[in-house]
């Protein structure tokens, strides 16, 4: 008579212990990773400010030298409350007299006036409300046909000299992730600009994630981990 063959064993699942274990890993790694890396971040940006800013202290004026110990953020602190000096400074008459004798000494020197006066347009840019760069985000072809990227247009009436060699171009910065402020300036045909109806502050959100969440997912996260 045949002999009956064991029938076959099904396969065994993953340890219910393990799996549990794995998950908790996860999870927890996944609320830990971006909490350490900002505050790595922060506390970078304090060390690199209090190294540059607190030996230019007068040692009279330190704090540290009647405490004996070092003070986290004295060079941030310091820095605020140097430009909120500067800023009452400046904002009255005999301030902006000053300014502009600065100014004209500096317009004196040939390699110094043309870096101050970019950066001081740069600046002067962001910081106004009511410019209008940096506050249209757009989608650009480019590098190719058929390629898209998210874009903020900088400038609609590019200089005269870009305008003469490329008719009706429009300045737009193509961003890098995860950093929206760096990327590169391109100048493109209204053709191959697609208007987006979404603020700036949400199309640099995709950017900062890489596009691996949305823009409105991005924003429901930074919400819960605010609590509104």
């Amino acid at each position: 008579m045949p002999v009956d063959q064991p029938s076959p064993q099904p396969p065994r699942k993953p340890s219910g212990v393990l799996t549990r274990l794995r998950n908790w890993f996860l999870a927890g790694a996944v609320v830990a990773a971006p909490l350490a890396i900002t505050l790595w971040l922060m506390w970078s940006v304090v060390v690199l400010v209090d190294t540059h800013i607190v030996p230019l202290i007068p040692r009279a004026w330190n704090p540290e030298t009647y405490l004996s110990v070092e003070l986290p953020g004295l060079g941030i602190i310091t820095a605020v409350i140097f430009l909120t000096l500067l800023g009452a400074l400046i904002t009255n008459l005999a301030g902006q007299q000053a300014l502009r004798l600065g100014e004209l000494l500096l317009a004196r020197v040939p390699l110094v006036r043309s870096i101050y006066s970019i950066l001081k347009q740069v600046v002067e840019t962001i910081a106004s409300n009511d410019s209008s760069s940096f506050k249209e985000a757009v989608l650009v072809e480019y590098p190719g046909k058929g390629l898209w990227v998210i874009g903020f247009i900088t400038s609609r009436t590019p200089d005269a000299e870009v305008l003469a060699q490329a008719p009706d171009v429009i300045g737009v910065l193509v961003p890098s992730s995860p950093n929206p402020a760096m990327g590169q300036l391109v100048f493109v045909t209204p053709e191959r600009i697609r208007p987006l109806d979404m603020p700036v502050e949400k199309a640099a959100k995709l950017v900062i994630s890489f596009g691996i969440r949305s823009a409105d997912q991005v924003e429901a996260g930074l919400r819960s981990v605010h609590g509104k």
